[in-house]
C-alpha cells in the first residue's frame, strides 16, 4: 500500500513541475487534464504526508519514554503516544479509502428515467412522487434537474419521465438509485382503506461525452411529429416533437418537452447517447463477469431495492438492511443519509475484495 502511495505522490509532484512549464500552460487541453488530475490526488497525498508525520512523530515519542524522566513527564509522552497511535490507525484506515479504485462515472452528469411499473394509476402517482423526490434532493445538493420527457396521466402521475442531473458527481450519489422501488400505502382512488403494493423503476444512467460514443448521421432515424399532453391530446399544432431510431442497437428515444424542435433533437440525442453508453458499459461488464463468473456492476434494475411504506412512516432499503422512520424527510429529498449508508458498504466491499 505504501508503495502506491509513494507512487501517488511522485506523480503529484511530477503535475506540479509541468504546471509550472509555459508549455504546458499554453496548452489549454494538457493544462486542463494536469489540472484535474493534480486536484484528484490532493486529497490522497496531503493524508500519506499527514500519516507520515504523525508516524515521525510517534517514533520519537516512544524513544523520548525510553529516556530517563520524572513521572509526570512520562504520563504527559504516554498520552502523547496513544492520541498519535490512535491518529495513524484512522489515517491508515482512510487512506485505504482513498485508494479504492474510483467508479469513472463518478463525476458525471446522470440521465434518470422513471417509469411507474405494477399498479397502475397508483404506480403513475408513486413514479411522480419519486420524480419530486429526487428533484429536491437535486436543489439540496445544487445540481440542476431538467426534463427531457414526459408521459403524465390524467391524475397527475407519470406512466414515464426522463429528466438530466448536471451537478458535481452527481453520479456518484445518484447511482444507488438504479432500481425498482416499492411503495406501500392507500391510494387516493381507495374508498376501502386497504393498502396497496404498487412499484415503480429507476435508471440511472451517466451523461456520456461526444469523445465516449460515436454515432453516425446515417445510423439515425429522426421522425417529428406534434407533441401530445395527458391522455393524447394534441397541445402543440407545429410539428416540434422529435423521435431518433439508433439502427445498430435499436434504441429508440423520443422528446417533446421543449416548443422548439431543435431543442427537443438535442435533448433526445443527450438520452440517446447515454443509453448506448450504458449498453455497451453493461456488455463490456457482462462479459466480464462470465469470464470471471462473479457479478459486475451496482446491482440488476429489476431487482427490488427499497419500500416506502406511507402507514408505519418506514422506508427501508434492502440492499443494507437499513430501516428508517424518516419516510416523509426522505419524500421530501433528505436521502443523505441512506446513501452514505450505501457508499460505506460500498467501500467495504472493494476494500474486501481488494485484500482477496
Amino acid at each position: 500500500m505504501f508503495e502506491k502511495l509513494q507512487s501517488v505522490e511522485d506523480r503529484y509532484l511530477q503535475l506540479n513541475d509541468w504546471l509550472s512549464d509555459p508549455d504546458i500552460v499554453n496548452d489549454p487541453d494538457k493544462l486542463r487534464d494536469y489540472s484535474k488530475e493534480q486536484s484528484d490526488l490532493e486529497e490522497t497525498v496531503q493524508t500519506y504526508r499527514d500519516y507520515k508525520q504523525t508516524t515521525e512523530e510517534l517514533e520519537e515519542a516512544k524513544t523520548m519514554l525510553n529516556d530517563n524522566m520524572d513521572d509526570d513527564m512520562q504520563e504527559m509522552v504516554a498520552e502523547e503516544i496513544e492520541e498519535l497511535s490512535s491518529r495513524k490507525e484512522e489515517l491508515e484506515a482512510h487512506l485505504k479509502v482513498l485508494l479504492i479504485p474510483k467508479d469513472p462515472n463518478d463525476e458525471k452528469n446522470v440521465i434518470v428515467e422513471i417509469r411507474g411499473a405494477a399498479g397502475g394509476d397508483e404506480a403513475a402517482l408513486f413514479a411522480g412522487d419519486l420524480f419530486r423526490m429526487y428533484s429536491r434532493y437535486a436543489e439540496k445538493n445544487r445540481w440542476k434537474a431538467d426534463v427531457i420527457e414526459s408521459h403524465e396521466t390524467d391524475m397527475g402521475g407519470f406512466k414515464e419521465i426522463i429528466f438530466a442531473i448536471n451537478g458535481e458527481d452527481a453520479f456518484s450519489k445518484m447511482k444507488y438509485e438504479n432500481g425498482a422501488h416499492r411503495v406501500q400505502r392507500v391510494p387516493s382512488t381507495e374508498s376501502g382503506g386497504r393498502i396497496h403494493t404498487s412499484t415503480a423503476t429507476v435508471a440511472v444512467l451517466p451523461e456520456a461525452e461526444d469523445v465516449e460514443v460515436e454515432i453516425h448521421d446515417k445510423d439515425l432515424r429522426i421522425d417529428t411529429f406534434a407533441s401530445s399532453g395527458p391522455g393524447g391530446q394534441s397541445v402543440n399544432t407545429t410539428m416540434s416533437a422529435v423521435r431518433i431510431t439508433h439502427d445498430p442497437t435499436g434504441i429508440v428515444v423520443s422528446c417533446q418537452d421543449e416548443k422548439s424542435q431543435i431543442k427537443n433533437r438535442d435533448k433526445a440525442m443527450k438520452v440517446l447517447r447515454a443509453r448506448i453508453y450504458d449498453k455497451y458499459q453493461k456488455e463490456a461488464e457482462d462479459e466480464y463477469a462470465e469470464n470471471r463468473k462473479q457479478a459486475v456492476g451496482t446491482g440488476d434494475r429489476s431487482e427490488r431495492i427499497r419500500t416506502y411504506n406511507f402507514p408505519q412512516s418506514r422506508v427501508t432499503d434492502h440492499r443494507i438492511g437499513l430501516t428508517l422512520q424518516k419516510l416523509d424527510q426522505v419524500m421530501e429529498g433528505n436521502l443523505e443519509e441512506i446513501i452514505e449508508q450505501l457508499i460505506v458498504e460500498e467501500q467495504a466491499e472493494l476494500m474486501e475484495n481488494a485484500q482477496q
